[in-house]
């Protein structure tokens, strides 16, 4: 127990600067597009490049972890190079390098969220799996990442010019390396279970998707993790463009997704493990319809339309379930990294990388309001395929099977 908590919050603290760096461009792109003069389709391409290398990291990695013996080996040589890369993205004067510094940055960030949540479902019992992957993956990821990252980045922008904030953000990278190096240690991988070399065999990706809920969560991966960075790419441009807030305050508003997310990392897959993951993620991707309509409709306060955001942002808390947790549970634990890396991958390339391309091109030729449109329709794809999932929770599938014998 004393290692299971140790390690989430040495994981999730890492995966917190791994989003930290992945979120600067996002929070940085008005002083960026202003400074090296972006269309609205270049700045979503700048954000693509990232989610498309990402997720064939992400895939790789997850299919090496399984297959070898090193997860901890993989896992401190991507944190190494995604900190090192993220001086890059300082450098860049122009589109071109600016681009090319977040594909590689991609390709090193990829493996550390599959590999990591392979070690947690690995660690973890299984009436805290839930807790614990959402813990991991949201948690520093969104209190660092989504929270911190804009207060700090905006600032040292505003105080020191924005390639100085990309500079800060690789640091803290190079401290969790040694902090993995000291306490991470390599899964028994024996301790879960033997599998024969016909279980092995069986368990490739395109046997996976003979699972209803690994295709599920792949095709609700699609339009959520569009949901997500569609917020976070254009969200900005809306606050100071439309709006009329000034970077300040576009800071504090993008900063409550942070609060947000964090909180509802741990009463999202909470709940999950005592309601079941199915009811959960389905009232949650339905939540998550609040932020677009906030943002485009709400002209009060400041001070709502920031609650309002802070609850229709809890729908991050479902990612860790349908990333993580329910394939973990559809499928042997052993081949998690796999699995969570196909779904990711295939998330971040349909979702991540085309939703802001195309976005992008709609705002240029149809208005700054049409990227939270395409917001609030996958969120109602998210919770329609919801719908269809089948229950994995070990608690609530217990009491199902002792009504079902009473």
């Amino acid at each position: 127990m004393k290692y299971e908590t140790r390690l989430i919050w040495v994981l999730g603290i890492t995966f917190g600067f791994v989003f930290f760096d992945r979120n600067a461009v996002n929070f940085l792109m008005p002083f960026i597009a202003s400074d090296l003069h972006f269309t609205n389709q270049q700045i979503g391409f700048v954000v693509s490049a990232l989610s498309f290398t990402w997720a064939i990291g992400g895939f790789l990695g997850g299919l090496y972890a399984d297959r070898s013996a090193h997860r901890k080996t993989l896992l401190l040589s991507t944190v190494i190079a995604f900190s090192l890369c993220s001086f890059l993205s300082g450098l860049a004067g122009s589109f071109l390098m600016l681009f090319l510094s977040r594909l590689l940055m991609g390709l090193a960030e990829g493996p550390i969220l599959p590999v990591s949540q392979s070690l947690v479902a690995f660690e973890s019992a299984a009436g805290r799996r839930g807790f614990n992957m959402g813990v991991m993956q949201n948690f520093g990821s969104n209190l660092l990442g989504s929270f911190a990252a804009p207060l700090a980045l905006v600032a040292i922008a505003r105080a020191y010019h924005w390639p100085a904030a990309f500079f800060v953000a690789g640091i803290p990278g190079l401290i969790m390396a040694m902090l993995i190096a000291r306490y991470v240690k390599e899964p028994q991988v024996h301790a879960i279970g033997s599998f024969s070399r016909t279980d092995r065999a069986g368990m490739g990706p395109l046997a996976m998707l003979r699972h209803r809920n690994i295709w599920l969560c792949i095709l609700m991966a699609i339009f959520m993790v569009a949901w997500m960075v569609l917020g976070w790419a254009f969200l900005p441009l809306l606050y100071v463009k439309v709006k009329g807030y000034s970077p300040t305050q576009m800071s504090w508003l993008m900063s409550v997704l942070g609060l947000s997310a964090a909180f509802f990392s741990f009463v999202v897959p909470g709940l999950s493990d005592r309601l079941g993951r199915r009811p959960v993620v389905i009232v949650f991707n339905l939540v998550g319809l609040l932020v677009p309509l906030a943002a485009l409709y709400y002209d009060g306060s400041a001070y709502v339309l920031a609650v309002l955001v802070f609850v229709g942002w809890s729908a991050s808390g479902t990612f860790p379930l349908f990333m993580g947790t329910i394939p973990s549970e559809t499928i042997p634990a052993r081949y998690v990294a796999t699995a969570l890396g196909l779904v990711m991958g295939t998330g971040e390339v349909l979702g991540g990388v085309a939703g802001p391309s195309v976005a992008g091109w709609a705002a240029d030729h149809y208005g700054q309001g049409v990227p939270m449109l395409m917001q609030a329709g996958c969120a109602v794809m998210g919770t329609l395929l919801a719908l269809f999932l089948t229950e994995t929770a070990p608690a609530p599938l217990a009491r199902r099977a002792a009504l079902a014998a009473a």
